[in-house]
């Protein structure tokens, strides 16, 4: 699937995406997997989902807004230390540029992001 065009329509929830494993590196419990699809950008922000399997894995982020679609993660500051996260459906976070995280999914997450 490519771009979304202005007024076309995509079921978010159901969007087929494919998987790619983590590289090693970034892998910390298990064997995590993730996809991306870019719906859209405006100006300079990227409008797009994202998903991981379940595992435990690190990450460095982008300025993000998202909101989660289906499933469960529990997400750590590393860099810079703030509490810890529980994310479900319907939860809608901010990242800053940045920041070290180790994400723990526990059922597979499905995310709208916005960067």
């Amino acid at each position: 699937m490519t771009a979304l065009a202005a007024g076309a329509v995509v079921d978010a929830a159901a969007l087929r995406l494919e998987h790619e494993p983590l590289p090693g590196d970034e892998i910390i419990i298990g064997t995590p997997t993730t996809a991306t699809h870019a719906l859209a950008t405006i100006g300079e922000v990227e409008v797009g989902i994202w998903e991981m399997t379940p595992g435990t894995a690190s990450d460095i982020e982008v300025d993000e807004v998202f909101v989660v679609l289906a499933g469960r993660a529990r997400i750590e500051f590393i860099d810079p230390a703030l509490p810890a996260i529980e994310v479900m459906p319907g939860s809608v976070v901010r990242l800053a540029e940045g920041q070290r995280t180790a994400w723990t999914v526990t059922e597979t997450l499905r995310k709208v992001y916005i960067a």
